[in-house]
């Protein structure tokens, strides 16, 4: 059961930036299950999934026109993060012995791209079908400081087997580093419906990448069990969410990296990573991906200043992240998996957000 989608209308999505046009573009399956996209930023707008009773809901947080997503605050909200995800250390890294020094945007160091990342520009489009969409972009030598000419393309697909599929491609003419993720803030109940703290989650892993106090990696990876970050069996978001866990104190809550288990398969599969389960709605989600690394956010700094597509505040803890990504600061930390891309390489990675009911 699924209507009008009242709250997305698509002329406030039409513009045009340093002109490239922007617009809204959507994908569907044959179940019903549709999404709207904006190609500046890559913004996922809305995603619409059923419940056990076949009521469809928007699941991610977003907003009703593009003058949010242009803002600091909205601008992360379901974008492409790039061209590193998360943190790297004081903005510098070495590459091929030569020093790099990316733009500083967040206290004194470098966080999802920078001052104007993936998600702050306009994207080439292309509707290859009712059901995938293709995004693609030359991110040019320098851009924020990185080196490489970066050419990138995002294939978005919803398939009849009710999955979100993401597949990233990149090449580059020069060494460099790429990290790429999809940042879409999630709640089952449906965006804006409440906190995410009675959501059942499972992730596969066994330890994580505990964060220094500006939440820059320490390069460690420490085993899960014993602390509040362990999620190797299903718990409720909100079971330790108050933890005075030094880690947690930090954080504000859940913000980690979580190093997926691989079960030694071919690594070019997308694997389970993460369950999420709504117990009142039924919804199911899964995530799965051939990224080593798993950041799982919490919305610690949602406050209720930001007002959604259904009108509705969004709230502390109303949402989480599950980024799938290369460790935070791996270009830094030879322990890490190894985010470099050589000329002559092509950057693969898909992530997969499937759905359905219980």
């Amino acid at each position: 059961m699924y209507g009008a989608d009242l709250n997305i209308v698509p002329k406030n999505f039409n513009c045009t930036i340093d002109g490239q046009s922007v617009g809204l573009y959507s994908i569907s399956n044959k179940n019903g299950l549709h999404a709207h996209f904006t190609n500046y930023g890559q913004h996922l707008v809305a995603l619409y999934v059923p419940d056990r009773n076949g009521i469809f809901e928007d699941i991610v947080l977003g907003f009703p026109a593009l003058e949010t997503y242009m803002t600091d605050e909205g601008k992360y909200f379901g974008s492409i993060i790039g061209r590193y995800a998360n943190r790297i250390a004081k903005g510098k890294l070495t590459l091929n012995g030569s020093s790099c020094a990316l733009a500083v945007n967040n206290g004194t160091n470098h966080l999802h791209g920078g001052d104007i990342g993936f998600d702050s520009v306009v994207w080439q489009v292309e509707q290859l079908n009712w059901d995938c969409l293709e995004f693609s972009r030359t991110s040019p030598h320098g851009e924020e400081g990185y080196p490489g000419n970066l050419e990138i393309k995002v294939r978005y697909t919803l398939t009849n087997n009710n999955t979100l599929s993401i597949k990233y491609t990149a090449k580059t003419d020069r060494t460099t580093v790429v990290n790429l993720t999809n940042h879409s803030f999630f709640n089952l109940n449906g965006e804006g419906n409440g906190s995410v703290k009675e959501h059942l989650l499972n992730i596969n892993a066994k330890s994580y990448t505990p964060v220094h106090p500006d939440m820059t990696t320490m390069g460690t990876m420490e085993p899960l069990e014993g602390t509040p970050m362990d999620f190797s069996k299903f718990k409720t978001i909100g079971q330790d969410l108050q933890s005075d866990h030094p880690q947690m104190a930090i954080c504000a809550g859940y913000d980690h990296n979580y190093v997926l288990d691989k079960d030694g398969a071919d690594n070019t599969l997308p694997q389970l990573a993460a369950t999420v389960f709504e117990p009142k709605h039924g919804r199911v989600m899964e995530v799965h991906t051939t990224e080593p690394g798993m950041q799982l956010y919490t919305s610690n700094f949602l406050d209720g200043t930001l007002v959604g597509k259904s009108g509705k505040p969004y709230l502390k803890h109303g949402a989480f992240c599950l980024e799938t990504q290369h460790f935070p600061d791996a270009p830094n930390q030879p322990e890490f998996p190894s985010p470099i891309l050589h000329p002559g390489e092509t950057f693969n990675s898909t992530t997969e957000y499937r759905f359905w009911v219980r």
